[in-house]
């Protein structure tokens, strides 16, 4: 995640204490700070919906082999002891799982911040007020949207209201809620809507993801925007987080060329903020997958983070968390942790490896067959970069 009103309007949230520390920064290579990585745990792939990107392929029935109470209990025990800060409970749809609040009960005595990415129908007044009595740190509820356009990817009329309701009623009882927001072909025209719509509602956070191509969001390849388009939605962003400012906090994820834009563009208007800003990416070390954050599927399957299924690290069935994401026998998992000499093509070449790290590297195998090759959705120039115009590389 980058934290573009960190970075452009200063102010300090939850996760910056994690992203923009010196901590943050020796995690790069790989080297421990006694912490754990960040956990996205899919409890569950069953859903009620059925999204055109959905990463986990989940419909609306029971899946076999979901990790039990008492499975999920043992793996948080272990989360414990290895200080994973946040756990990111993730599905399907996380609310659909009838022990979710045992579970999030149970995560406290560890000091471990849960948090939850919903579509948000679910949550009626009774569960806001539970999920606000049981502690949740954040609800990111996906809105992609306004209206018909969200119904039509999410593939459920009527979801869009259902979840605004969900939305009200957090806010309504205090819990900390926010959106999550997929940028594609079919979102990317409803983006001032939803800036109007945040002001609107006094929504205090906003994620905008750029997709990645796992699962049916595999089908959506070619359905992704051009650079070109990408910078001018960068540059909206960027503009509407100068002016709602540091009450609202706008972050992007999972394209690290966002980091590198911010501070070009912002080396023209003002270079000592721009040197700050590259302060904290340094920091940061860019993509973090297999280092700073994790995931553990429904069936306990562990993989370097929730976009990136077709690498199997592990089961927490079979062997703990902590021993598995420390395990250095795991090519892909050893490459990760300290991954610069391994890029190739421009990422391999790239002057901004330390802010960005390779970006995202299940995207670069859907494209290319190669885990190493370059991102496909990186939208900054050769010049940029600093490779040579004729230099043929991809």
């Amino acid at each position: 995640m980058i934290g573009v009103t960190k970075l452009l309007c200063g102010g300090e949230h939850f996760g910056d204490k994690l992203r923009y520390t010196h901590t943050a920064s020796s995690q790069k290579n790989g080297v421990s700070t006694g912490n754990g990585p960040v956990v996205v745990w899919n409890c569950t792939r069953t859903c009620n919906l059925k999204c055109k990107h959905c990463y986990s392929n989940s419909d609306s029935r029971i899946y076999s082999g979901e990790l039990t109470t008492q499975e999920a209990k043992r793996m948080i025990d272990n989360f414990g002891k290895f200080h994973v800060p946040v756990l990111l409970l993730s599905g399907g749809e996380p609310l659909m799982r009838e022990d979710l609040m045992e579970l999030i009960r149970y995560s406290q005595q560890y000091h471990i911040r849960t948090t939850i990415s919903t579509n948000g129908t679910l949550i009626d007044k009774e569960v806001a007020n539970n999920l606000k009595k049981n502690n949740v740190g954040y609800v990111g509820i996906s809105i992609d949207g306004i209206g018909q356009q969200h119904d039509t990817f999410r593939g459920s009329q009527g979801s869009f209201e259902m979840a605004v309701r969900g939305i009200r009623n957090c806010l309504d009882v205090g819990q900390k809620v926010g959106l999550r927001f997929t940028i594609s072909r079919d979102t990317v025209d409803q983006l001032e809507d939803i800036f109007h719509f945040i002001s609107q509602e006094k929504i205090p956070r906003v994620c905008f993801y750029h997709l990645v191509y796992s699962g049916r969001g595999n089908t959506l390849m070619n359905g992704d925007i051009s650079h070109e388009e990408t910078r001018h939605v960068m540059d909206l962003i960027m503009r509407k987080a100068k002016e709602l400012g540091s009450q609202t906090e706008i972050l992007t994820v999972d394209n690290h060329a966002d980091a590198v834009y911010m501070a070009l563009k912002m080396k023209e208007r003002d270079p000592k903020q721009a040197e700050r800003i590259l302060e904290l990416l340094r920091m940061n070390g860019g993509n973090r997958s297999g280092i700073a954050i994790g995931s553990v599927d429904y069936q306990g399957y562990v993989h370097p983070d929730q976009f990136t299924p077709q690498h199997v690290l592990g089961n927490v069935r079979e062997k703990d968390f902590d021993k598995i994401w420390t395990d250095t026998s795991n090519p892909i998992m050893v490459g990760l942790k300290d991954r610069k000499q391994l890029l190739k093509g421009r990422c391999g070449y790239c002057n901004w490896k330390e802010v960005c790290n390779g970006n995202f590297r299940s995207r670069a195998e859907a494209v290319t067959g190669d885990f190493w090759a370059s991102d496909p959705a990186c939208y900054l120039t050769n010049a940029e970069i600093g490779v040579n115009e004729n230099a043929g590389l991809v």
